[in-house]
Parts: structure tokens; C-alpha cells; sequence
């Protein structure tokens, strides 16, 4: 199988190097993923401004993280676990707190719906368990949550989808193993 290897600066275009000089800025280093999706400059410009897109939902930041970690975990994505554990720390979540989302529960009952409902999409490649979807709804949230969920699984399984195919070094601590 053909290695994919996460490219230097000037392996990629003007653009990508360009969206690398922000990212760098925003985030003080530009992390491998990011560099590696950095080979297709439409792919790296679409992916931010889609993810920076969701950070006006109907989710915050703190839970947006939560989902990120039960998708990347259905995904069995150790990249994106690893990045998103550290950033649900610098979040103020605790360890317990992160395994339990991975898991898709919460302290937060309604919040706990939204987590279930993003795991079963992602499981069941977006035909979720009715029932899961009805507590959803059940719980406060509206058809644009609904959206804005899916898009930001779909942020996520992109990221999870670039991982699988390249198994580029993971640049963040490990996230721990579930038990």
C-alpha cells in the first residue's frame, strides 16, 4: 500500500501553504492532519470554512467537542481522539467526562440526546434508530440542531476518513483507552 506522508511547506500550493500560514497562527503549529489535507487546498479552504461554520450552531463549543469525540470514536480515528481529547480538556472537561461522551452519555440529560443521536448516525451511516432521533426532539432540540448535528459529523467523519487513508503520525498526547 502506497504511504501517505504528511508533506512539507513547499510540497503543497500557494493556497494550502497560505492556509497554513493561518492555521499556524490560529493554532500555533499547523497539526498533520490539517497539513496532510493541506495536499488538496480545496479540500483543507472547504473543511475549515465548513467547521468554522458550525461554530455559530445550535451546539457550543463544549459540545461540539463532545460530538467530535463519539464520532471519532465510532470511527476508531486515534488522530482525531487524541487531538479532541486534549482540546475537551482545554475546554475545562474532565477525563471521566471525556470517556463518557466517547461513550455518548453526558451529565447533561439533554445534551446526552444529542450524543446518542450523533453516535447512531455515525454507526448506522446516517440512518439513525428512530427512537434515538425522537428523544432528540423530545429533548428541546429543533430541526436545525438536526442540521447543524450532521454537519458537524460530517466535519468529523471527513477528518475520521483522511485518518483511516493515511495513518499519518498522531501529533497530540494519545487519548486513553476505553475500558
Amino acid at each position: 500500500m502506497k504511504a501517505i506522508n504528511v508533506p512539507a511547506k513547499e510540497q503543497v500550493s500557494e493556497q494550502s501553504q497560505q492556509l497554513f500560514e493561518a492555521i499556524s497562527k490560529k493554532m500555533g503549529k499547523v497539526p498533520n492532519l490539517y497539513a496532510t489535507i493541506g495536499y488538496s487546498a480545496n479540500a483543507l479552504k472547504g473543511i475549515l470554512e465548513f467547521e468554522e461554520a458550525f461554530s455559530h450552531s445550535a451546539f457550543t463549543a463544549k459540545e461540539r467537542e463532545g460530538i467530535n469525540l463519539v464520532v471519532s470514536q465510532v470511527n476508531s480515528c486515534d488522530y482525531c481522539l487524541a487531538a479532541h481529547t486534549m482540546l475537551a480538556g482545554l475546554k475545562g472537561f474532565k477525563a471521566d467526562e471525556v470517556i463518557a461522551m466517547r461513550k455518548g452519555f453526558s451529565s447533561d440529560a439533554k445534551f446526552e440526546t444529542a450524543l446518542q443521536l450523533a453516535k447512531s448516525i455515525a454507526e448506522n451511516k446516517g440512518a439513525a434508530n428512530a427512537d434515538v432521533k425522537d428523544a432528540f426532539f423530545a429533548a428541546g432540540y429543533t430541526e436545525a440542531a438536526l442540521i447543524d448535528l450532521i454537519g458537524i459529523i460530517t466535519v468529523r467523519t471527513f477528518t475520521n476518513y483522511v485518518y483511516a487513508q493515511t495513518e499519518i503520525p498522531v501529533d497530540f498526547p494519545a487519548a486513553p483507552a476505553l475500558n
